[in-house]
This record gives C-alpha cells, structure tokens and sequence, in this order.
C-alpha cells in the first residue's frame, strides 16, 4: 500500500492536467475569458494563453518522471496551480451568477459543482506533495509504480473511474440544428432559417413595465443581446451595441439582462430600454444552459429568426449576416 499512497495521488494530478492541457488544445480559451476569470490584465497575453495547455502537459510529465526534490518541486507548481484555479472560479462566481471557465477546454457554466471539484483537486495535489519526495528521483512515480508494479493497478483504476465519470455537466447539452440567416438550403437567406416559436415569457423593460417578448417583437424585430457586466467576454459585445444600432436601424438591438432593472449597471430608460430577465424565462425556454454573451434575433411575426448564437466574434459575424440578409450584402467595412 506504499507504493498505492506514493503514485495514487500524483497519477492523478498528472491525468488531470493531462485531460485539461488536450481539452484546451482542442477550444482555446482567449484574452475575454480570462478577464472574466479576473486574471489580471499583465498576465492576458495572447503567447500566454497559447502556451497555458502545453504548460499543464509539461508540468503532468514532470510529476510523473521526477521525484525526490525536484519532484516535490514540480508538486509544489501543481499545488500553487490549483490553488490559483480555485481561488479564480470562486471570485468569478461570486461576482456574476452566470459565470462561466473554460477549465477544461470548452466553456461551461462555473456551478457549485465546479467548486467543489476544484477544492478536491487542491486536496489531491497536496497529497501529491506529501508523498512524491519518496519517488526515485529520476523515474518518479512511473519507476515507483513499475519496480511493484502489482501496485499500480490501484491508481490506474482511481485514474480510469475519474476519467469514466468526469464531470456529467461537462458535456454541452445536445442543441437543435439550426440555420443562421443566410445559410439557408436553397439560398433564400433568412426566411430560410428553420424558425421557432418565439416564447411568450414575460421580461420587464428599465422602466419598471412587464411585457411578453412576443408581444413586444410584434411591433418591430428585436436583436437580444443577452450579456452581463461582470462578463469578460461579453465586453466586445457591450461596446458595439451603437455600431449594431447603426448598422440595422429597421431592427430594435437591446441588451436582455439577468438583473433586476436596480441592479444593473447596463439598464436604460432609453429606448430602446433594457430588458431585464432575473429568473430566465427566456434563456431556459430556448437551452438547458443559457451562457453569455448569446445573441438572438425574434422575428415580428412571432417566430425566432435567427440564433441563439453565443461569443463575441460568433454575434460579431451574426449580426453581419442578419445585415446581408436584409440588404442583400455584405456591410461596408
């Protein structure tokens, strides 16, 4: 048992960052999101974040082949990591309710969950350090493991169940196919989209009044542009709402806010107001998981006709398309 006590917990970080560093190669995060995650602004370089995936992998292999010292050295890296990790999702959550990380690659909802996970790996790689001094020096674990290796089966199976089971939220639920405006099959832009009802939930503009988003796109297309400003990502979002008035006057562009019209730092009386959506009838009617910043658009003939679409480039290009499907070209850069 120890051998099983001296490789389990070090196996583990190292298929963790193992799991984390290909999952980020595979949807990298960018400069937005790690604003969101309060990373501080000297440390959001692009070459950074580009070598933050092959770091973890670098670091996952040097717990496995180092011990002695320069293991625990390497212990002490995974240690301080986690930590930093824990500390960020946690700021992140308590300052927007919908926060999200892309902890592991793709970018999810940061829940209860995503705490306790991370808290539980910090405790994993403080045993990781507690133990791995007692690794070969050159070899580490992985010599630790192969010179008993009746031992290794233990950690191997700690490390396959943690991989089997993962995170059940992990997976983004399964979304309907769906047709941006301009994709349509025979070409006919956006009446070709495969349109939806729009719901009928009621939301409240800045001024206090509660209407139903149907009713209210009954008078004009509304673009939603569902954000927060406690969101990193959603910033680019939030400082082209003028560019997008200007670029589709015929369409009524609001931000749709998941705070009351008190709490909100984005609420205008202006018109066109904000439009404020605390319990997420909306989001929710649409997806089991509303993230920000989404944008969609809501046809006035009760019928969704565009989107969702979610990140800033994505809305970026989407509003580009609505504009070309209504004009019948691209906007003029």
């Amino acid at each position: 048992m120890t051998v099983a006590w001296t490789v389990g917990p070090t196996l583990i970080v190292a298929a963790v960052l193992i799991a984390s560093g290909a999952a980020k190669l595979r949807a990298p995060d960018d400069a937005a999101g790690w604003e969101a995650l309060g990373i501080p602004a000297g440390l959001r370089q692009s070459w950074l974040i580009r070598l933050h995936p092959y770091a973890e992998l670098l670091l996952a292999a040097a717990l496995m082949l180092l011990g002695g010292a320069l293991g625990i050295a390497a212990a002490v890296v995974a240690v301080l990591l986690f930590a930093a990790y824990l500390v960020l999702v946690w700021r992140a959550k308590g300052r927007t309710p919908d926060a999200s990380c892309a902890c592991f690659g793709a970018r999810r909802p940061i829940t209860t969950r995503t705490l306790l996970r991370n808290a539980w790996l910090l405790l994993v790689a403080l045993a990781s350090l507690l133990t791995i001094g007692s690794a070969p020096l050159w070899g580490g674990v992985i010599r630790a493991a192969l010179l008993q290796w009746p031992w290794i089966v233990l950690p191997a199976a700690a490390v396959v169940t943690f991989w089997l089971i993962g995170d059940p939220g992990s997976e983004a639920p399964a979304a309907e196919p769906r047709r941006e405006p301009g994709e349509g099959g025979d070409g006919e832009g956006i009446e070709d989209y495969l349109r939806l009802r729009t719901p009928a939930v009621p939301v409240q503009l800045a001024d206090g009044t509660t209407v139903t988003l149907r009713d209210l796109a009954a008078r004009q297309p509304i673009l939603l542009l569902s954000v927060s400003e406690g969101c990193g990502s959603c910033t680019p979002v939030i400082e082209s709402l003028d560019a997008y008035r200007a670029l589709l006057p015929e369409v009524s562009v609001r931000f749709l806010l998941q705070a009351d019209p008190e709490h909100s730092a984005l609420t205008s009386t202006d018109e066109p107001q904000t439009l404020h959506d605390p319990h997420k009838y909306f989001g929710l009617s649409l997806a089991d998981v509303w993230f920000t910043p989404t944008a969609v658009l809501l046809g006035a003939d009760g019928l969704l006709a565009g989107g969702p679409v979610m990140g800033a480039e994505e809305i970026a290009e989407f509003v580009d398309d609505v504009y070309e499907s209504l004009h019948g070209r691209p906007p003029a850069r």
